[in-house]
């Protein structure tokens, strides 16, 4: 079908819901705006083929939480409840586990030894036995643990809020049977559960009682729920796993790459590192931070910590947010330098990648789009995967992976759409490509349930941007595909790429970072 686009019908698809822009502002109606200093004829209509109404939100897979791994040249990605899917393009998706049973090719190992891999929590029998009575095992994370010659995953048993354990298994395959080892960290404990962790092999019960437990209960503003673990390499190959949800916030834990084990430091208090839960990086006092994510990338010399705030229902608020350092155990800081502390009032902290969005092309808003995991693949492209829910009345859900490029000043510019094998130009573009009439989306910092729409505005050749409601200047570094856009005096720098939207059209973007948020901007061809 040929794709031609005409401004009026385009605005009327993609803003009929919507009647504010991003800032509160009407939106505009897609007519030529007043006062643009390059008048341009814009007649062309839209036409969607690719996806039908309703399959945005139908990709066949759901799998909460996914976290990727690469191996045997396919990509994996594993959730929680026991899910775990396999793709060959990162966007059409095959379900290899799902579900809580002993059949599962995955998991299914753990129900074999199920007095010890729930003694703790995660069953109606455990020590602390599960509020609902079913089975939790949530969060995994898989590594290729090259000392071992084994694929690791680290996962989480949770009966409560707080009450989790950190455990792993291993397997020869990707794809599992994944055989369980030995638990790991335990939390949420109180008193009368303390001796049946492993915690007093590591600090003395003094230290244990004065720290860990408060009011005979679990210390869990200070003190880290044991869940959402992740693993990584540093640069120099040491191997580390980052955790945490909500409670004392995200701690760092090294690993011993000869067993997958935990190397428990020495308490430093004045360095934030308790011998037995790790070093804390973020958070505290019970705010929303979960999900944490460690990505290296050489080329920048950073370390980039993922982690997603919010509630991760529907109308939560999830999010995703990136904070960067240049020393695998931190100081992890966000575009302000900054980062939260306990109780701190989070959403001011951390540069938000995304969260609630409509874009052109999406029959449905895209809503709490969180709990990522990120990676660079062999072509030296960096990506990141997340879930997202959608503006349907529902909590149904399913995989996304998004392209990332670092911009300029060392942070990671989201690509709007999920990817369909886009390439940034390394040697930039003809400025006729870049000007013209942009659907612009700011992602803002809020954490709430409102979804960040477009607005219309125009990049001029002269430099200028302009708009109904908005104004600015922008500009492209000559042979490099940097770019940077101002809007009503806030600057973004990121990058420009052609891509395709998820209804398959071909379409300029920009996806920029500043004052710790993402502004994406979506251009269609003129006839």
């Amino acid at each position: 079908m040929n794709k031609k686009i005409m401004a009026g019908v385009l605005a009327g698809v993609m803003l009929m819901s919507v009647g504010c822009a991003q800032n509160g502002s009407p939106a505009n109606t897609g007519t030529e705006d007043e006062g643009a200093s390059v008048k341009t004829e814009y007649n062309y209509t839209v036409s969607y083929d690719g996806i039908a109404k309703g399959d945005v939100s139908s990709p066949g897979v759901a799998v909460h939480d996914p976290s990727i791994l690469k191996a045997d040249g396919a990509y994996y990605i594993f959730g929680s409840h026991m899910t775990a899917a396999k793709s060959t393009d990162l966007t059409n998706w095959e379900m290899i586990a799902d579900n809580y049973m002993k059949t599962n090719p995955v998991y299914g190992q753990i129900y074999e030894v199920a007095d010890e891999a729930f003694a703790y929590a995660g069953d109606k029998s455990s020590l602390i036995p599960t509020d609902d009575k079913s089975t939790h095992v949530w969060a995994p994370d898989v590594i290729y643990n090259k000392t071992m010659g084994k694929y690791c995953m680290y996962y989480c048993t949770s009966s409560t809020w707080n009450a989790s354990n950190l455990c792993f298994g291993t397997s020869d395959s990707p794809e599992g049977p994944y055989e369980w080892q030995k638990a790991l960290i335990y939390s949420g404990f109180g008193s009368k559960q303390l001796e049946a962790t492993d915690v007093l092999d590591y600090v003395d019960e003094e230290y244990a009682r004065k720290h860990y437990i408060k009011g005979g209960g679990y210390n869990y503003e200070d003190y880290p729920n044991a869940i959402d673990p992740t693993v990584f390499y540093d640069a120099d190959d040491r191997l580390w796993m980052v955790y945490g949800s909500w409670s004392g916030g995200i701690f760092l834990l090294e690993l011993d790459p000869a067993t997958g084990e935990v190397i428990h430091p020495e308490t430093d208090e004045a360095a934030g590192v308790d011998a037995y839960f790790g070093k804390r990086l973020l958070g505290g006092g019970h705010i929303s931070i979960e999900g944490p994510y460690i990505l290296y990338d050489e080329a920048s010399g950073y370390y980039y910590l993922y982690v997603s705030y919010g509630a991760l229902t529907s109308n939560g608020g999830y999010q995703i947010r990136v904070f960067r350092s240049d020393k695998v155990d931190g100081t992890y800081v966000d575009m302000n330098g900054a980062y939260p502390e306990k109780s701190a009032l989070h959403q001011n902290f951390g540069l938000k990648l995304s969260g609630n969005y409509k874009l052109p092309s999406l029959e449905k808003a895209y809503m709490a789009t969180g709990h990522n995991s990120a990676f660079i693949d062999d072509d030296g492209k960096m990506y990141v995967v997340y879930h997202t829910r959608f503006n349907d009345n529902g909590e149904n859900h399913s995989p996304r992976v998004h392209q990332l490029y670092i911009n300029e000043e060392g942070w990671p510019c989201e690509l709007p759409y999920q990817t369909g094998g886009e390439t940034v130009s390394e040697t930039g573009y003809d400025r006729a490509e870049l000007t013209g009439r942009y659907f612009v989306t700011n992602q803002g910092t809020e954490i709430n349930n409102e979804i960040a729409n477009p607005m219309i505005l125009y990049l001029n050749d002269d430099g200028s941007v302009t708009g109904r409601e908005s104004s600015g200047e922008w500009s492209v570094v000559d042979g490099k595909p940097y770019m940077s856009v101002t809007i009503d005096g806030t600057e973004y720098k990121g990058i420009f790429c052609p891509m395709k939207d998820e209804a398959g059209t071909d379409v300029m973007t920009f996806s920029a970072v500043g004052a710790n948020t993402t502004v994406w901007g979506v251009k269609y061809a003129a006839d």
